[in-house]
């Protein structure tokens, strides 16, 4: 897999936390090989947190996340820390970079740990320090985690940083795929692409894009054809598909037009799993009928597109919901990273297929709506939901 092959949703995501001057963007140029990270003496010289993307020899593709000093101080840091904090929603494997006994960089430990985000310790700096391979061995035993002593200044004990990273990556990382058990080589598969506002003519979205790689990727025989076509392209194939994948907004033609023996379900359905909780998104389904006029929905959309006219978020779904409610339901909105911390005014969430985001994002507000006891769903189960259709249609395990 390469920088152009895999997207940046798709990798492996390392947030690297410590203090001011803890040398974190100098752990990430040494790990790479590269300065991709401005690295200065001035304490305070990251800010906001800088996402970089990078092919990690020995793990694979990756995403470093270089965040502003756990320590930052006066109104400003306060925010960066802020910023920081909100990177772990998105760290799927923690360095937690020190140069001595750890202090303020505790209780970010403990909320590492709360949020069953593999960490590391890494002790910088080891050329500046008396004994560092005894005091890694100390912070180990009493952090309960292991700890590394290295020099990103001077090279030393990088290689094995980088195969301590690759030890802490949960064995099932790169084993969750998009189609799961639904298909095997050989299986027919059909995707059902309409081509709109939100694909328009000449380009296809990442959803589509990355499902026909994996089933390329699988040896399924795969065809595809727009809402429109679909009658006449099952009458061209000599077996019926295994499986047909449609956009969520054509359920009901693609319903209607199902082989009995062909399996069904949606891009978005199949990213509910792949990027979330798909049972957790089925069990919010339930909240759907029981919405009234009076109900409160947050709409929440990965991507920070401008909206777009009949956009399936913030048009589609809605008017869907009001006919089947009434028009007084009520709609929030939110994009990319904006989320609210209080969930409670909402008596529904609803969201994308978040192809834009990883996993560990979309889990920890799943996470979020589940503490808050505010019931969240996905895009695809809610219009199946909507057409009838959602205890007939297939997801992958």
């Amino acid at each position: 897999m390469s920088i152009q092959s895999t997207p940046r949703a798709s990798r492996l995501h390392i947030g690297l936390f410590g203090n001011r001057n803890a040398g974190k963007s100098s752990l990430i140029n040494a790990l790479t090989g590269q300065d991709i990270s401005l690295v200065s003496p001035v304490a305070g010289t990251t800010t906001d947190p800088v996402y970089k993307s990078f092919e990690l020899h020995g793990v694979g593709p990756v995403v470093f996340i270089d965040t502003a000093g756990l320590d930052d101080q006066g109104d400003l840091g306060t925010l960066r820390v802020e910023k920081t904090r909100q990177a772990l929603d998105k760290t799927d494997l923690a360095l937690l970079v020190l140069t001595q006994a750890p202090q303020a960089e505790l209780p970010w430990l403990e909320e590492l740990k709360a949020r069953g985000i593999p960490t590391l310790a890494v002790l910088n700096k080891a050329d500046l320090l008396p004994d560092p391979e005894g005091l890694a061995q100390s912070l180990s035993e009493t952090l309960n985690i292991p700890v590394l002593a290295v020099s990103a200044a001077q090279g030393e004990n990088i290689s094995a940083l980088r195969q301590a990273i690759v030890r802490q990556v949960p064995d099932s990382f790169w084993d969750l795929t998009i189609t799961g058990d639904l298909v095997q080589e050989g299986d027919l598969v059909l995707l059902v692409m309409p081509q709109d506002i939100q694909a328009p003519k000449g380009r296809l979205i990442l959803p589509q894009v990355q499902t026909i790689r994996e089933l390329l990727d699988k040896k399924c025989l795969v065809m595809s054809c727009t809402a429109d076509c679909l009658p006449a392209t099952l009458a061209a194939l000599a077996r019926p598909p295994k499986l047909i994948i449609t956009d969520s907004q054509a359920f009901p033609t693609v319903w209607q037009h199902k082989p009995p023996e062909s399996l069904l379900t949606s891009f978005s359905i199949l990213f509910a799993g792949y990027k979330g909780d798909i049972h957790a998104f089925l069990e919010g389904a339930k909240a759907v009928e029981a919405l009234t006029e009076h109900s409160r929905v947050l709409i929440a959309e990965a991507c920070a597109h401008a909206p777009l006219e009949e956009d399936i978020g913030r048009e589609k779904i809605p008017k869907l919901l009001r006919k089947k409610v009434g028009e007084n339901l009520s709609f929030d909105f939110v994009r990319g990273n904006d989320f609210p911390q209080d969930l409670t005014p909402y008596d529904l969430v609803i969201h994308c297929g978040a192809c834009m985001f990883n996993r560990r994002h979309v889990l920890s507000r799943i996470a979020q709506a589940k503490e808050q006891q505010v019931p969240i769903c996905n895009y695809g189960v809610v219009l199946a939901c909507v057409a009838g259709i959602l205890d007939k249609v297939c997801y992958a395990e």
